[in-house]
């Protein structure tokens, strides 16, 4: 075959990436029935129940913050407007553990809050308690709701200006031409923001686990670390990866006979609304307190600890942690930058369906929960351990001991398969860009595939491949699910640095970690903002 050795390595990498999800599949018949059969009897109800009902929450707050404020910003004169387009995505760089850990310390029934307004009102104030369910719907919502906002306001950006200008012309409001037109015209991108937050409440460990609130997510880890029971974790991984399916193939199915097709004319500064004083300062008040209790707030409050705590904080230790999130990140960065060249190139080359395969296979592990993921690349990364120290022991030699499941392998590879598809869609992108006339030129001058994707495609590229490789190593800095069960032993990141100091009350000690975890944060959304300017 003429692209043999693309279509190899494309086939094994695709299918490397997707073992862990086969692996939960085949070890979850093998789980310890006794293990599955207790958490029937005493939890599992509770914990399916809190993740369906903190999901519900989460993407209602979700979208009660982010459809009006999307469309306050594309649409009204709101104070300030120009700065809010990009203040609003700040809360994307706070991970939600670190806003819960800060709002707890604040509004906790002894934090200064509540003791100020005890000390106006009266001793016998109670305010609701926030390590509740609900509190930790608010935590996750102040952080998600970007996601709407995102793509709620690109969606009423282009729609068409004769369509809204219609509806003004025959009588509608600005609140008539919302509801009417325009929240109808972007229900799709809406929805797809919505599944895209559910996905991230299902995969969210740190903050409903500092809660107290038991859900799929936190099961996973305590049946794996407190039952060592790797097959009833993977049994319960394995319906977790059955809900997320089905969010997704429920997005897909709410949008199936939905096809709308409309053209912007480029004039959204002529139509956006003018109000009245009064409702220009409600308008400004509430974009920029979602700015405030998102990002702002949050961000002075660990600046202030980072700063008063900085000297017990910078230690041999946080160096060599910040070392090692460094060295994991960018190997994770480069290694799904390689794989997505491989794959995408080979998918240009060949064409058709069969060399779509393992591209999907490979972008796979991007819908999987952290910790999902983490018992997905245990269960192999485990039998070939054991399998190796047996084949040794068969020969009479020393087994290797643990020399994937106990080294930087596990974390690398769980990484990997977790962002991949990241850098894929990012390649994939720009690759799509490269005029199919440059590949027949490079053929007639005589250049092999190889020779066309070193001179020609990877020159045009480069933006892509730097953009994919550095969203995935940013990434790669804040996941903390996956790094506390794939990390080896004494390896720190430093998100397991910061889950550790806060976990145990500390969180003026863990502050300059998040700060810097925040900072590399901003990069990404820096990035994607200035991306949505130029388009």
């Amino acid at each position: 075959m003429k692209y043999s050795g693309w279509m190899a390595g494309s086939w094994l990498t695709g299918l490397l990436l997707a073992l862990p999800i086969v692996a939960l599949f085949f070890s979850a018949p093998s789980a310890d029935g006794a293990v599955i059969s207790h958490l029937v009897d005493t939890v599992l109800g509770t914990y399916v129940a809190n993740t369906l009902l903190l999901v519900v929450l989460v993407v209602a707050l979700s979208l009660l913050l982010g459809v009006p404020t999307a469309w306050l910003v594309a649409m009204c004169q709101v104070p300030g407007r120009r700065a809010l387009e990009w203040a609003l995505i700040l809360p994307m760089a706070m991970p939600s553990y670190i806003v819960a850990y800060v709002y707890t310390d604040l509004l906790d029934f002894s934090g200064p809050l509540q003791q100020a307004l005890r000390g106006w009102f009266g001793p016998d104030l109670r305010l609701p308690e926030i390590r509740s369910l609900g509190g930790a719907a608010w935590m996750l919502a102040l952080v998600l709701f970007p996601y709407i906002y995102l793509l709620a306001r690109a969606a009423f950006l282009e729609q068409s200006v004769s369509l809204i200008q219609s509806s003004r012309l025959l009588g509608c409001s600005p609140w008539q031409s919302f509801t009417r037109l325009s929240l109808p015209l972007a229900r799709p991108a809406i929805m797809v923001a919505a599944s895209l937050v559910a996905m991230e409440t299902l995969a969210d460990f740190a903050t409903v686990h500092f809660f107290a609130v038991n859900t799929l997510t936190t099961a996973v880890y305590d049946t794996w670390l407190g039952y060592g029971s790797l097959s009833a974790a993977a049994a319960l991984s394995c319906f977790m990866l059955v809900g997320v399916v089905a969010l997704i193939a429920l997005e897909r199915f709410s949008r199936r006979r939905r096809q709308v097709f409309q053209k912007g004319t480029g004039q959204e500064a002529a139509l956006r609304y003018p109000l009245s004083p009064l409702r220009r300062w409600l308008a400004g008040l509430w974009c920029w307190s979602l700015v405030l209790a998102g990002f702002a707030l949050p961000f002075a409050i660990l600046l202030g600890y980072a700063i008063d705590y900085a000297g017990p904080s910078w230690t041999p230790e946080f160096v060599r942690f910040s070392g090692n999130s460094l060295l994991v990140s960018s190997l994770v960065a480069l290694l799904a930058t390689l794989v997505a060249v491989l794959l995408v190139f080979y998918r240009r080359l060949e064409g058709g369906v069969p060399s779509l395969i393992p591209l999907r296979l490979a972008a796979l592990g991007y819908a999987l929960p952290g910790t999902v993921l983490a018992i997905g690349v245990l269960v192999p990364l485990t039998a070939l351990d054991f399998a190796l120290n047996d084949l040794a022991e068969w020969w009479g030699l020393s087994g290797p001991g643990l020399l994937f499941t106990g080294t930087l392998a596990a974390i690398v590879f769980g990484y990997l398969v977790r962002f991949c598809a990241i850098a894929i869609g990012s390649v994939e992108s720009s690759m799509a860009k490269v005029g199919p006339s440059l590949d027949m030129a490079a053929r007639t001058l005589g250049e092999n595939s190889a020779g066309m994707l070193r001179r020609v495609h990877l020159p045009l590229v480069r933006r892509g491949l730097l953009a994919g490789a550095l969203l995935v190593f940013i990434e790669s800095m804040k996941e903390l699910p996956a790094a506390l069960l794939l990390r080896p032993f004494n390896f720190e990141t430093l998100a397991t640095h910061v889950y550790q100091f806060v976990s145990d009350e500390m969180l003026e000690r863990g502050a300059l970690g998040a700060i810097v975890i925040v900072l590399v944060g901003l990069l990404p959304l820096i990035w994607v903002n200035r991306s949505l300017h130029r388009h």
